[in-house]
């Protein structure tokens, strides 16, 4: 690591709304979700072997899991915004103490969620409605993977910190450590291999347990090592900041709460509405977020980076740049997005028949990619969009649209479908999920043409101040 804060990015001449400079920034962070989704991927196929059970259980509970993690996810998003406006702005000692606010806040909450949500995890899946043969083992995966979040607090952190700065490649190389330590960790713990106990779905808990300590391990020690001290003094911006507390949460928490409704709770209310129809319903749902998770995670990468590239547009006072950054990241994700629903649309079939040799799952799957297919499009402009946002600082008009979407389209559109459409089965749930997503996408753009993220100033420097310059930000 050098004194330059990104990856040979920094060139002054260089054009930073340009599609190379937007691939490289992105190219990490893309690798990392990839890496992180086909983890999951590959969790979730050694798990289907172990029944269709199995398999149905771990969607729900990974989803109940992800309500206050997606909670907590969100909020530490609000560290790459103050990291990235702060390295725009030439204070780079400010970025390091952002992070140590995080991580205290963080720790924080997660031994509250532990506390609070471990004795309560039967009750919670009975409320939802799970079929009694999959609760057990849907508690059981719950309660290790709440745990997992205590240390996925740091590497959530480091993550966004490293992206903030503009070393994405940090983050890429701790995720591709802690996730082929977790795949190593998963076959070893389900199945008992080499003398290691089987211990079926827990194993897979436990595997992501360690994948997650291996990440965060990695990222510490490269935030901690000389040359990050030197240049952010990370080894001594370490006092608590109850301002900076505050900073981080008034942008945060909006994207916290966006985050679980966009993720957590809009998967919740679809296995609630899902499970209605039976195990082969939620197995085939399971199946088809495999395929889905692991389309959109690119997305999600580039949506990183542009947060981080809006970020320190901002910060160094350059709010031109940043219509043209969003515009060359949505044109990749839509060329992007329509490989992917052409694929899906394509292949539907036999992209099932991967996963599951249950008719009725390969049925309902293949319906449900169909689904899939169509709203690529909208779901690239609802990521990419939100990146954006959030990059300036706009988290709350992306909390009101996600919240908006997962309860009144989904939750409340759903049900009545369920209620007076239950002949569509599971594809009643899906339709709305899709109706959801289209929405939200155009809300998100509709949002970013207004132009009213330039008004906001997180920093509240007077008009005209030039940015700090203890540091030069390249």
């Amino acid at each position: 690591m050098t004194d330059r804060p990104s990856l040979s990015l920094a060139d002054p001449i260089e054009d930073q709304t340009s599609l190379a400079y937007m691939l490289r920034l992105s190219a990490p962070t893309i690798v990392s979700t990839i890496s992180f989704t086909t983890m999951q991927f590959v969790d979730r196929l050694m798990v289907s072997r172990l029944g269709k059970e199995a398999l149905a259980a771990v969607l729900p509970a990974g989803f109940v899991a992800f309500i206050p993690a997606g909670f907590a996810l969100g909020t530490i998003s609000s560290l790459n915004t103050y990291v990235s406006q702060s390295l725009g702005r030439g204070d780079r000692q400010s970025c390091s103490n952002y992070f140590w606010q995080t991580i205290y806040m963080g720790l924080a909450y997660f031994i509250a969620v532990v506390v609070l949500m471990s004795p309560t995890a039967p009750w919670i899946f009975r409320l939802m409605g799970q079929p009694p043969s999959v609760i057990e083992m849907e508690v059981i995966y719950l309660r290790i993977i709440l745990y997992a979040h205590v240390p996925a607090v740091i590497n959530w952190a480091s993550n966004q910190f490293f992206i903030g700065i503009h070393r994405p490649i940090v983050t890429m190389c701790s995720s591709l450590c802690g996730q082929v330590v977790n795949v190593m960790a998963n076959y070893l713990l389900i199945f008992g291999k080499f003398g290691f106990p089987r211990l079926g779905i827990a194993g897979a808990g436990w595997g992501t347990f360690i994948g997650i300590g291996v990440a965060s391990a990695v990222n510490m020690f490269i935030y901690l090592s000389p040359t990050s001290a030197s240049t952010y003094r990370t080894r001594h911006t370490l006092r608590v900041d109850f301002h900076r507390m505050r900073d981080l949460l008034t942008v945060g928490l909006p994207a916290g709460f966006g985050q679980m409704v966009d993720v957590a709770l809009w998967g919740v209310i679809l296995s609630a509405l899902v499970g209605r129809f039976g195990e082969e319903a939620l197995a085939a749902t399971s199946a088809a977020l495999a395929y889905i998770s692991l389309s959109i995670m690119p997305i999600v990468g580039l949506s990183m980076a542009l947060s981080a590239a809006v970020g320190k547009s901002i910060g160094a006072g350059r709010k031109d740049r940043v219509a043209k950054q969003t515009r060359t990241c949505l044109r990749i994700a839509l060329v992007y997005m329509a490989v992917v629903g052409a694929s899906f649309f394509t292949f539907r079939g036999s992209l099932m028949a991967f996963w599951s040799k249950d008719a009725n799952v390969v049925a309902v799957g293949a319906n449900i990619l169909i689904c899939a297919a169509v709203y690529q499009a909208f779901y690239a402009a609802r990521v990419i969009y939100t990146g954006a946002l959030r990059g300036a600082g706009d988290t709350v008009w992306v909390a009101y649209a996600s919240a908006a979407g997962a309860l009144f389209v989904l939750g409340l559109g759903g049900a009545v479908v369920v209620a007076f459409l239950p002949r569509l089965g599971a594809m009643g749930p899906w339709l709305a999920a899709t109706t959801s997503i289209i929405a939200v996408g155009l809300a998100n753009a509709w949002r970013f043409r207004t132009k009213r993220w330039m008004t906001i100033d997180l920093f509240k420097r007077k008009p005209g101040a030039p940015p700090l310059q203890n540091g030069s930000p390249a």
